[in-house]
């Protein structure tokens, strides 16, 4: 199939999840389950592999261009499949162009610092694709979900007002703004899967052995506060999705549409850049026509 084909495929599938201002979003108006009318699994399939394939060739193009860098943030709670995408997703790259970095809790370092420290530190340098596995989203998330988190911090009393959820989510939208403004195009997914299938997934986790060191006790407790995370999600999107700086909502209670969706956002993001490989000038010509003369010839 030809490329051109294929980008008009992933910009069908990608436009409909892609939000670039949040105003008026609500996340009950997005279905988990949605497969947006793409209902043959084995065509979806077929058709990640030669996303994943294309993904390979537009990154060797921003590997060797050296100018843009793009940034994938993933958000989701456990079990959504946040690995399983950057797994399947990301798997033609060359590691050489893709750094991932995944969020744990803060350590003492991180905390001594401001909150964006951290991801800051860690974005993708030119030429390159950085992934993020949670990122400093999780400070309007958790964070803001449990209390406690935000005591541990270390601020000032008079800076925890209540304004402090809007102050960060204006915080995060300049500092993303500050990306685009040197070349690092942002990316923002949302794995938005049911409390339902997250369930069946946690049950699968304790049945299989091979996945028994994904579970947690922590993660099922988790599930108590759904609804305060459901809520933190809706405000995090309204809040922070900008033209520059997208979020796309992401079904995920089907795994290989999510991963699909994802594909799809990122070959779209990466075909936008015009990305070319470098041309070579004269001297450079006449350097490589020695050079093969040489080796035509023996000499070297």
């Amino acid at each position: 199939m030809k490329i051109k084909k294929l980008i008009e495929e992933a910009a069908e599938i990608a436009e409909p999840l892609r939000i670039t201002n949040g105003k008026d979003f609500r996340l009950k108006d997005y279905d988990p389950a949605d497969t947006y009318r793409m209902n043959d699994k084995e065509k979806a399939l077929k058709a990640l592999e030669r996303g994943v394939k294309l993904i390979s060739h537009l990154q060797e193009k921003l590997y060797a261009q050296d100018q843009w860098a793009v940034l994938l943030i993933f958000q989701a709670l456990d079990a959504a499949g946040k690995d399983g995408v950057i797994k399947h997703v990301m798997s033609g790259i060359n590691p050489e162009g893709c750094d991932v970095t995944s969020f744990k809790a803060p350590s003492h370092e991180e905390l001594d610092h401001d909150f964006l420290w951290g991801s800051h530190k860690v974005v993708p340098q030119r030429g390159k694709i950085g992934i993020f596995n949670r990122s400093h989203y999780e400070e309007v998330l958790v964070v803001r979900v449990h209390d406690a988190l935000l005591q541990a911090e270390h601020l000032p009393k008079e800076l925890l007002g209540k304004d402090i959820w809007e102050q960060r989510y204006e915080d995060i939208n300049n500092f993303e703004t500050y990306l685009s403004r040197n070349g690092i195009v942002v990316l923002k997914f949302f794995l938005h899967l049911s409390k339902g299938e997250q369930k069946k997934r946690f049950l699968e986790r304790l049945d299989m052995p091979e996945k028994n060191w994904k579970f947690a006790m922590a993660d099922v407790k988790e599930r108590e506060y759904w609804d305060d995370y459901q809520k933190a999600y809706e405000k995090m999107i309204q809040n922070t999705a900008t033209k520059q700086a997208p979020w796309y909502i992401v079904p995920a209670d089907n795994k290989w549409f999510a991963r699909l969706a994802v594909a799809s956002a990122t070959i779209e993001a990466l075909d936008s850049l015009n990305l070319q490989f470098p041309k070579v000038d004269k001297d450079k010509k006449k350097e490589l026509a020695a050079v093969r003369e040489a080796l035509v010839h023996g000499k070297a």
